[in-house]
């Protein structure tokens, strides 16, 4: 059985890694007024901060529509028995359920979505791992069978440089958002069962980031952990030294650079910083 592995543009695979695992993607928008943009295909990331910077509102955002999907679907037939398609939360978006609705509506492949309950390269390396596990001739079932293993061992953490962006996006109140600016707080959040939420309150930006970094070095110290991505928003110089600082320490331990693109960085804003992991 020959498999299609499908993920969304949130999972900020970069381009060398997409050809690599022959990954398929389905872009999500961000709207500008009246203006759509699909984020890597009408709009770059940077363009994308740059807009943000001279406009007045925040875009909002928006799932692909169920045709897109069918579309992707009813081309992957002529070649794959199978796609397996792994999407953001379904707790942050409703893209999940419009592959779930557009498998049902397609002949001559059989769809299977997939709930990453993360986003960005945290969704990416599941995606990454199926693509795997499809070319080593792996059925469908065992795919997703690890892909439900992996989702119990994996993390991710990340802060953001502005409060207002979350407080706009209801993550955040009104009150929250303007005593965390005064104060210099910068929570460490995280996403248990699919939804961000704050982790811990931290005061400033170098203390939030050296947190995450000990939780990577802990959790290294306790389990073997498979790969490592540093996430950034237009700040990729941040992601490379915390990268070369891992580097120093776990050698042994593969790690990539990725980013929050559009959609993404519309809620966490320009100079957002994470990390995300899974162990074997």
């Amino acid at each position: 059985m020959s498999i299609a592995i499908v993920t969304d543009t949130t999972a900020y695979i970069p381009n060398n890694l997409l050809e690599k695992y022959q990954i398929y993607t389905i872009p999500l928008s961000v709207v500008f007024g009246e203006e759509a943009y699909r984020e890597d295909k009408d709009i770059t990331t940077e363009e994308f901060y740059e807009k943000v910077r001279t406009s007045k509102e925040l875009p909002s955002t928006t799932q692909p529509p169920i045709g897109m999907f069918v579309e992707l679907f009813e081309k992957l037939s002529e070649n794959y028995d199978a796609v397996i398609s792994i999407h953001l939360s379904k707790q942050i978006s409703g893209t999940f359920d419009s592959a779930i609705a557009a498998g049902k509506m397609v002949e001559g492949i059989e769809v299977y979505p997939f709930d990453s309950t993360f986003s960005c390269m945290a969704q990416g390396f599941y995606a990454m791992v199926a693509s795997e596990m499809a070319q080593e001739g792996k059925s469908s079932d065992a795919i997703l069978s690890h892909l439900h293993d992996m989702r119990e061992k994996s993390d991710a953490y990340f802060i953001v440089d502005d409060l207002s962006h979350l407080q706009r996006g209801g993550r955040l109140t009104s009150a929250q958002a303007i005593v965390g600016s005064l104060l210099d707080i910068k929570p460490v959040l995280h996403m248990p069962g699919g939804q961000i939420k704050p982790f811990e309150k931290i005061r400033t930006r170098k203390k939030a980031i050296k947190r995450i970094m000990s939780m990577i070095d802990a959790e290294a110290a306790e389990n073997t952990i498979e790969r490592v991505a540093f996430i950034h928003a237009n700040n990729e110089e941040s992601a490379l030294q915390l990268q070369k600082e891992f580097q120093q320490r776990h050698p042994n331990i593969e790690s990539v650079i990725s980013y929050f693109g559009p959609v993404i960085g519309t809620h966490l804003g320009e100079g957002a910083l994470g990390a995300t992991w899974y162990t074997k």
